[in-house]
């Protein structure tokens, strides 16, 4: 029998998230999803007048073609990747994570590779087309989160079905207060750090380019920033596990890097490029129904009462002038069961313990 919510999710997303129009090509990039939710996704797209194109992918396959990267092999699969891209106006990407760590073993070097030429069409996706991506729920996710299948999967379908359009009136006025701040401070266990986001544009995110999504994004002005900075959410970078990553910032810069035991492999990431080393995006986390880490960043990055800074590459809508072949996006979550903290703007307290003290951004509020 076929899961009614497969329907409502794919409806949403074409309609809602990317607002598909008459005419428009519509690339739906499938990695291990089901064929049913697959087979929504291009009846949606055929309602709304947009015209679907496949790309299946799976995640074992892809692993074995990056053990053995060349640049000749990655160049020419980018400049296909890139003529897809700009041949499409709207992307969907679905991926089933059945193995977190399925690149763990993949040597960096070789991810270097991969990265650097999937990032022109990354580029354009990103930033010239409307998109959207989603995770799919699977054991392993479940598990991640500490919850079973079922239970998972329900969880998983509140978060994607929520009224995002309610979320995003609050989101608005925490996008005003953002645009008119020049200084932050943020202060927590084992973080105390100031930058500027002064000029730079505010982004809410509230159901379009990530589903489940909850988020509300600038950058920081890319020499600003100073301090130590403490992320206490487990997460994940080309299949490598990394827990308790600490960074300390000079004038902008990552100047040294910390992970119980990887600092190796952490600064392997930070030395991709010049760019990996400063910080392109700062996102305040506002899903009050995503409230703890299962190292899957379209959840963890919405997490109620969190904050993520992200090393390399920014948003043309909130750019700061940073450039990298990587983004990162590591969270420290501020709620008092993670240890508490607080978020200044321009000296005031805005933010104490993961909760807004002001009454307008309540619905942004973590539900307990």
């Amino acid at each position: 029998m076929k899961d009614p919510r497969y329907t409502q999710l794919a409806r949403q997303i074409v309609s809602y998230s990317v607002s598909v129009q008459p005419g428009e090509h519509v690339n739906l990039r499938m990695a291990d999803i089901p064929d049913a939710m697959v087979v929504e996704l291009i009846r949606a797209v055929r309602e709304a007048g947009g015209i679907p194109h496949v790309d299946i992918t799976h995640a074992t396959v892809n692993k074995e073609l990056q053990m053995g990267a060349t640049e000749e092999q990655y160049e020419l699969d980018g400049r296909y990747r890139l003529q897809r891209a700009e041949d499409m106006q709207v992307h969907i990407a679905f991926y089933a994570d059945t193995n977190t760590f399925e690149s763990a073993d993949v040597p960096a070097e070789r991810m270097k590779i991969v990265s650097k030429h999937y990032k022109a069409a990354s580029d354009v996706t990103c930033n010239k087309r409307k998109w959207t991506v989603l995770a799919w729920p699977t054991p392993s996710m479940a598990q991640a989160a500490g919850m079973s299948t079922e239970d998972f999967e329900d969880f998983y379908f509140r978060c994607c079905l929520a009224d995002y359009a309610k979320l995003k009136v609050a989101m608005e006025k925490l996008k005003a207060m953002m645009e008119a701040t020049d200084q932050v401070r943020i202060v927590g266990p084992g973080t105390d750090l100031t930058f500027s986001i002064k000029g730079i544009k505010a982004i809410p995110c509230a159901g379009d380019c990530n589903v489940p999504d909850g988020e509300v994004y600038t950058a920081p002005v890319r020499d600003s920033i100073n301090g130590v900075l403490s992320y206490n959410a487990p997460t994940i970078y080309h299949g490598i596990p990394f827990d308790g990553v600490k960074f300390r910032f000079e004038n902008g810069k990552i100047v040294e890097a910390h992970c119980n035991g990887k600092d190796e492999a952490l600064n392997k990431i930070l030395d991709t490029d010049e760019g990996a080393r400063y910080i392109g995006e700062f996102a305040i986390g506002v899903n009050p129904f995503i409230l703890h880490p299962m190292r899957d960043i379209l959840f963890d990055e919405k997490i109620g009462g969190s904050f993520h800074f992200t090393p390399g590459q920014c948003y043309d809508e909130a750019p700061n002038g940073n450039d990298s072949a990587i983004h990162w996006d590591l969270v420290c979550i501020q709620r008092a069961d993670y240890g508490g903290g607080e978020m200044y703007f321009d000296g005031k307290l805005i933010r104490k313990d993961g909760v807004f003290l002001d009454p307008e951004l309540a619905d942004l509020n973590p539900v307990m």
